[in-house]
């Protein structure tokens, strides 16, 4: 893996994060939390709470480091176990259609469907809820995203994002439904930027501890408009809206397993949006790969992330750069299969282009091997003699088994004469034709008629509870 910050800048970015935390403070007006905090040391100035620089390093210490998921089908990832994991795009509002151009607002079905897909896609290896289906009331979109995703596939499913304790709460109850809820669920709260956590907010985290729920802390910055327009500045910000959702939750249940998150964008100059797409969002990623590593989390960062509004050439090198850097610097989990439109919109032939471009992702970070086998200097001699050729070698069979080259299935690998006589397919209609396919063919074995009466039941049960709040 290649570290594209030096262990000084990021030792520089923590003693920054630091000093933000003691010297500006965190906007904190809840008053459990308050209190909790002064009682470790802390100091309240005004609307901010000043958090000394030994209360985050004791419970950065105290956090756990290992983060496992399990799905339906007795599937586990360990997160931070060295290997490379995708998953997807969460809470995209549009459906995008790639071929025609046209797109719409999602519902539960798309929910369902999405998820069906990405059940099937080999390279997609843990399922984030990816549609807010626009169908469900507003305060009910992340419940809801759940619920109708629990039982379209058997991977591992990851909790949406919660605001408030409620939710928490029966996204825990619906995760009871298949099995043993710090097992199968993760759940995440994203804190406003900039450094301010709100009242329900404080409740949500202090519930998904209480419950010893998996917890990644998801600030989402956009330098220039939320942070400072410096990516090091900005990360200094990011982190320290990392930190403090960490020191709220482990000050609740030491050694809650902490998945290290960071979302940075930049600000486009020139009209203000947030941007997904630029080489500086994966220069930013693969500098929150070196600070979660700092502390030891398990890192998941953005992945395949782009501006465009289709699959074309923008598309392409945008997600391309956002996915390699950092990959190559070492994440543990790269978001955004399927993910158009700065994340407002997602598209089902895009999750099956991505399953491919993650392929592609996987192998670059393998490497090569370098050995007498792989040098394969025996075989010079006899194809230099003329009495055999490459192609016809044991050797050339067993690179292929190893997929030394990677066999694509969507990218366009022949002749111009050969694309021309099938019509010049574009990868798009590909891939719009491959999920089409799947969504037709791929099963998942259901749940019981009485877990779905259950998730039905904690969702209505939820919505009571919810219009309480």
């Amino acid at each position: 893996m290649f570290p594209f910050l030096n262990p000084q800048s990021i030792e520089a970015i923590h003693n920054a994060t630091l000093r933000i935390m003691d010297e500006t403070g965190v906007v904190v007006n809840h008053a459990g939390a308050r209190e909790m905090l002064l009682a470790n040391g802390a100091r309240v100035e005004k609307n901010r709470v000043r958090i000394p620089p030994d209360l985050v390093e004791k419970c950065v210490a105290a956090a756990g480091k290992k983060v496992s998921v399990r799905g339906r089908n007795g599937t586990v990832k360990h997160l931070g176990d060295g290997n490379l994991y995708f998953h997807n795009l969460g809470g995209a509002r549009d459906v995008l259609d790639p071929v025609t151009g046209t797109k719409r607002l999602a519902n539960a079905q798309d929910v369902r469907d999405s998820t069906r897909l990405l059940d099937a896609l080999e390279n997609c290896h843990t399922i984030t809820p990816f549609f807010t289906p626009c169908d469900a009331p507003g305060d009910m979109m992340s419940l809801a995203m759940y619920r109708h995703a629990l039982p379209h596939t058997v991977k591992p499913l990851q909790g949406p994002g919660v605001q408030y304790a409620p939710e928490a709460r029966a996204a825990v109850r619906m995760a009871e439904v298949i099995g043993t809820p710090s097992e199968v669920l993760t759940l995440a709260v994203s804190p406003v930027s900039p450094l301010t956590i709100p009242d329900h907010e404080v409740d949500a985290i202090f519930e998904i501890a209480r419950l010893r729920i998996a917890f990644a802390p998801l600030p989402c910055p956009t330098a220039g408009a939320t942070a400072p327009l410096s990516i090091a500045g900005a990360l200094a910000q990011q982190n320290a809206e990392v930190l403090m959702c960490v020191v709220l939750a482990q000050l609740v249940n030491p050694g809650l397993p902490i998945i290290y998150c960071g979302r940075l964008a930049m600000m486009e100059p020139r009209t203000g949006v947030s941007v997904w797409g630029g080489v500086e969002l994966g220069l930013a990623s693969a500098g929150t790969v070196g600070l979660g590593h700092r502390y030891g989390f398990p890192v998941n960062v953005y992945g395949f992330s782009t501006n465009a509004h289709s699959l074309d050439l923008q598309n392409g090198f945008e997600r391309g750069l956002n996915a390699i850097i950092p990959a190559l610097a070492g994440a543990d989990e790269l978001s955004g299969i399927g993910e158009m439109e700065a994340g407002v919109s997602g598209s089902y032939a895009q999750m099956v282009a991505d399953n491919e471009f993650a392929g592609s992702v996987l192998r670059a970070c393998r490497g090569f091997e370098v050995n007498d086998d792989s040098l394969a200097v025996e075989l010079f001699q006899p194809v230099m003699d003329g009495s055999r050729n490459f192609l016809g070698q044991k050797h050339t069979m067993k690179y292929l088994r190893a997929e030394e080259v990677l066999m694509t299935k969507l990218s366009e690998r022949g002749t111009w004469e050969t694309w021309e006589k099938e019509g010049r397919p574009e990868l798009a209609r590909r891939a719009q034709s491959e999920a089409e396919r799947i969504l037709r063919e791929h099963q998942v074995e259901p749940l019981e008629e009485r877990q779905e009466k259950e998730l039905d039941k904690i969702l209505a049960e939820a919505e009571k509870e919810m219009e309480k709040k």
